[in-house]
């Protein structure tokens, strides 16, 4: 997966929306006002960092030299998932979904994307 995929589909899920911030150089996804991804995509190679399931996070990256702790981030919650092609396309997706789901689930049920 590239980054412009990525980035698509974290726009393709209810209720998400880009903003910026923290500068424009920053790309935010947010659902309900609570982040779910953060990009920037002048990096080379890109790269976005994703909530993740702390248990989860360990394995990932024990698997993948791409998924590393989330920069500038909380370690234990947020990966850095590289889009350098050594990731499979349906890993990609489901991760960055997972990381939407987790956000979606701590929301108050008045925040919640219909």
């Amino acid at each position: 997966m590239d980054l412009p995929d990525a980035i698509e589909l974290c726009l393709s899920f209810p209720g998400a929306e880009e903003t910026t911030p923290f500068g424009p150089e920053n790309l935010v996804y947010k659902v309900g006002g609570k982040i779910f991804a953060i990009t920037d995509p002048g990096e080379f190679p890109p790269r976005m960092n994703l909530k993740c399931d702390p248990n989860r996070s360990i394995t990932l990256r024990e698997e993948y030299e791409s998924i590393t702790p989330g920069y500038h981030m909380n370690k234990q919650h947020w990966n850095t998932v590289i889009f350098d092609r050594s990731i499979p396309n349906k890993l990609a997706a489901e991760l960055i979904r997972h990381s939407y789901d987790l956000i979606v689930a701590s929301l108050p049920k008045s925040k919640r994307p219909v």
